[in-house]
């Protein structure tokens, strides 16, 4: 099974703002697949199980807030029997301009909240992940701007990033993970 986890904060207050890019993707990917999320209390967190081209796929938006995202993938990473090697995290990054999508295979949390809380519940920092860029305002308080909603240019932009999210996933699945950061990097 495959971990597919979308970083954001519950609640239709901060639905479009750019720190949900990740429930973002993981919503229009599960509406590709077919599935549904469902409130998963005991994971923390709402979740679909999809069976997609052989693979069994688990995923998550954790419901914990941002800052306690690892509480929630190590209960599902726990319970489905999960290798590290078979989660993948989906998040913003402030650090990249906006638009521009980077995967690694893993690294620090750039000072990413929600990323540190999941190298700190799973205690490695050899997490895979897409990195979405949503770029920053020098002159705006970090928190302020993440937590703001996106600007119309910048909103056109994200939606032809998570229109591609069924493909990038099948890219995840069925390429070398060399080649999927060659694709999409």
């Amino acid at each position: 099974m495959k971990l597919i986890v979308g970083l954001g904060n519950p609640g239709r207050k901060y639905k479009k703002t750019r720190h949900n890019v990740g429930f973002m993707f993981v919503d229009r990917l599960v509406k590709d697949l077919g599935g549904k999320f469902r409130a998963d209390k005991d994971l923390y967190c709402e979740s679909a199980v999809i069976k997609h081209s052989g693979h069994d796929l688990m995923i998550i938006k954790p419901q914990t807030f941002m800052n306690l995202s690892g509480q929630s993938v190590l209960a599902a990473k726990n319970y489905y029997r999960i290798e590290t090697d078979d989660i993948l995290v989906v998040y913003d990054d402030m650090e990249l301009p906006s638009g521009k999508v980077r995967i690694r295979r893993g690294g620090s949390s750039g000072g990413h909240k929600g990323m540190q809380s999941i190298i700190e519940a799973l205690k490695t920092e050899t997490i895979k992940r897409i990195r979405i860029g949503i770029g920053k305002e020098p002159e705006l308080d970090a928190c302020r701007y993440v937590l703001a909603k996106f600007t119309k240019s910048e909103a056109e932009t994200l939606n032809e990033i998570i229109a591609k999210a069924k493909e990038m996933i099948d890219s995840f699945l069925f390429d070398t993970f060399d080649n999927f950061m060659g694709k999409y990097n």
